[in-house]
């Protein structure tokens, strides 16, 4: 299990604790939806990963912007910076912008 999947789990035990002990919908809410980002953010990183580990171009390409080696932290960073370009008009929006963007050819060199 990687820190992204640590994180998730541990947001997701965080999440079922305030339900269990009937918090505060709101901050529930908020959580909930910080939880589906991640997911989204971490789903594609590891995507792209797998992609770019068939692809040089895309690894050299990662590279010569700044991100360095071709890991999942570095990929993810990679995701993460380009899906806050996004423009989301809400979060249902920004979670979906996430899961269609084309993360590959933004590496396009």
């Amino acid at each position: 299990m990687d820190d992204y999947q640590k994180e998730i789990r541990e947001l997701e035990a965080q999440i079922d604790a305030l339900v269990e002990e009937e918090g505060d919908a709101r901050t529930i809410a908020e959580l909930g939806m910080q939880l589906e980002i991640l997911k989204a953010l971490y789903a594609r990183a590891r995507d792209l990963f797998g992609e770019g580990e068939r692809d040089q171009e895309m690894r050299h390409s990662l590279a010569i912007r700044g991100y360095g080696e071709w890991t999942l932290e570095n990929v993810y960073a990679f995701v993460y910076e380009q899906a806050v370009d996004l423009e989301p008009s809400a979060h249902a929006g920004f979670v979906a912008g996430i899961r269609r963007a084309d993360f590959a050819s933004l590496l396009a060199v």
